[in-house]
């Protein structure tokens, strides 16, 4: 009887040991209050709770800055939306003459919406009402995320407008620009639909009606446009109007939205992270309302950045196929 809390405490030290010696994986997202930083907290708290990893959210500025470190191994995983991802691993666009080599998908997360908004009471509901509101300020040059510009341009496109038409208004991230419009330092901005940054900006402009999503135009001219600017992305009608800027269905942006890694990671921790998530859908869609939009069996859609063995392991056991 003397050795049963002996056996008791010697399991618990060990407990305590195995957890203190196990490796805590680095999720960088992007800035509090963003949707990428969401998305971030409802994957850490999947995979540390479903698992026997650990995983831990490290907000940063937005994906320009951490991509290199994904990159180089620095952290163990991340996101980016599909067109970025692709032009970070072949070094052009955005990351021209710097090209990411070492990077891998995991999958979708989920099909991201967005789309460029002003104010409610400015009366403007269409893409083409833009064009009577020229020379008004924008938000640009999105630094730590710089290609935002290059969505905002493509959907100003749809609208045949361009950022000459309007005065810039540079802004280190995303988080930064949707607030720049709660602050009323910018007329025209881009806000992830549902994001935490953008339900606050909506309440801080309630007097105003809060904001409202630009009805884009899917007519194949205007897409067209559009698609030469954004190849990745495609217009989608939202008819969700408890969404914050949704008045009516509106035809707003979508893209994948991927989560990122080194092709250096670890194989293994790779393939139980991969099969975490792709498990565990519904305890996603509890933390983050944007993964109700997940279908995983397109969770490993085209890409022309190529997924990591572990990931491919984990979808040949699951049945999922990869590249539908």
């Amino acid at each position: 009887m003397r050795k049963l809390p002996f056996i008791i405490g010697l399991a618990a030290l060990t407990a305590m040991m195995g957890a203190a010696q196990a490796k805590v994986l680095s999720v960088a997202t992007n800035a509090q209050g963003s949707l990428g930083y969401r998305t971030g907290i409802a994957v850490a708290k999947v995979v540390s709770g479903k698992s026997d990893l650990i995983a831990r959210t490290q907000p940063m500025s937005g994906s320009t800055t951490y991509i290199p470190m994904i990159n180089r191994g620095e952290i163990d995983f991340g996101f980016s939306n599909a067109m970025e991802s692709y032009y970070a691993y072949e070094g052009i666009a955005t990351f021209e003459g710097r090209p990411h080599k070492n990077l891998s998908l995991i999958g979708m997360m989920f099909p991201l919406r967005t789309g460029i908004v002003v104010l409610t009471d400015t009366g403007l509901k269409s893409i083409y009402d833009l064009q009577k509101y020229k020379g008004k300020r924008i938000t640009s040059k999105y630094t730590s995320l710089s290609i935002i510009e290059i969505f905002i341009s493509g959907v100003l496109a749809n609208g045949k407008v361009s950022y000459d038409d309007f005065k810039r208004v540079p802004v280190s991230g995303f988080a930064k620009g949707i607030f720049a419009l709660g602050q009323g330092k910018t007329d025209i901005s881009w806000i992830s639909l549902g994001s935490g940054a953008g339900r606050k900006v909506n309440a801080q402009l309630r007097k105003r009606g809060g904001f409202i999503y630009l009805d884009m135009d899917p007519s194949p001219e205007a897409a067209a446009r559009f698609k030469k600017i954004m190849p990745a992305a495609e217009i989608v009608l939202e008819t969700n109007t408890k969404m914050p800027g949704i008045f009516k269905p509106t035809h707003i942006v979508q893209i994948r939205y991927m989560m990122l890694t080194s092709a250096g990671m670890d194989e293994a921790t790779v393939y139980q992270v991969t099969k975490t998530l792709a498990q565990n859908q519904p305890d996603l869609a509890k933390s983050m309302g944007a993964f109700r939009r997940l279908k995983v069996n397109a969770m490993a859609p085209a890409n022309q950045v190529p997924y990591h063995p572990g990931a491919l392991r984990a979808y040949k056991e699951l049945g999922i196929k990869v590249g539908g």
